[in-house]
């Protein structure tokens, strides 16, 4: 893919597969296809690891941090699961949205959480809305601990954030989509890597390994979900495209059909 950009003309001029396209610089094609390039170029730089919340590194994109809490407070879970913790800024986040909704907690699940990392969730003043799940989000046990943790009325939300290997997230969504309830998500993150393949920092194996292309299998297997993007509850202008690493992501389950 080839971008032209005439500031002076004030045209942006895409080349892909052999074909020329033009396009107003400042219309709503071109908005899209710059950024798209934006985000394969800050995804190698590293961009969304330049953020924290309360304290904690949060490795997100902010507009799909945004985006997530339009989600949380349309849904109104009770339980947030999320498999990956790392630094745990994500899962401060979202403590930090149930705390201000006055109700939810969150269940952070990873095969390995470092001790630093568990000392300084452990030790945040929301720590309180958190349990902390150490074990491969698949095995057995864990599945079966984190069951626990959801009372049989429970709005549940999922968010897979851990392997992001197709296989993974498969079985992933296999063991976690039964917990979630009608009209809410499991959430298949990171989906951009199939965009990414060409990047310095990417792979080639990407183009199918990748939690988009596990998300987008699951659901013609499974006719109670379906992949849809949440609706933007304000929108002034004429876009309707997320700027985001979760393409395909937002897996609703719609009730049994």
């Amino acid at each position: 893919m080839k971008l032209t950009l005439d500031t002076d003309a004030q045209t942006l001029t895409l080349e892909e597969e052999g074909r020329s396209k033009e396009m107003p610089l400042y219309s709503k094609a071109a908005f899209e296809a710059l950024s798209k390039q934006w985000l394969r170029v800050g995804w190698d730089q590293k961009y969304p690891y330049t953020f924290s919340w309360f304290g904690r590194p949060v490795i997100q994109l902010p507009e799909d941090m945004v985006r997530m809490q339009e989600v949380i407070h349309s849904v109104q879970p009770d339980v947030i699961i999320e498999t990956g913790v790392a630094h745990g800024g994500s899962l401060i986040f979202y403590a930090s949205l149930c705390k201000a909704m006055g109700k939810g907690r969150i269940i952070g699940i990873d095969i390995e959480i470092r001790s630093h990392n568990r000392q300084a969730i452990e030790e945040h003043f929301l720590s309180d809305y958190i349990t902390l799940i150490e074990g491969s989000s698949t095995a057995a046990d864990v599945l079966a601990e984190t069951k626990e943790y959801i009372g049989k009325n429970d709005i549940v939300l999922v968010i897979l954030d851990s392997n992001h290997s197709y296989q993974h997230v498969r079985e992933e969504l296999r063991l976690y989509a039964p917990l979630v309830t009608d009209g809410s998500y499991i959430v298949a993150t990171d989906g951009s890597m199939r965009d990414l393949t060409d990047v310095p920092r990417g792979k080639a194996e990407w183009a199918d390994d990748n939690p988009a292309q596990a998300a987008e299998d699951f659901v013609k297997e499974n006719d109670n979900f379906i992949i849809e993007q949440p609706y933007w509850p304000f929108n002034e202008s004429n876009l309707d495209q997320n700027i985001t690493h979760w393409p395909n992501a937002w897996i609703k389950k719609a009730g049994n059909k």
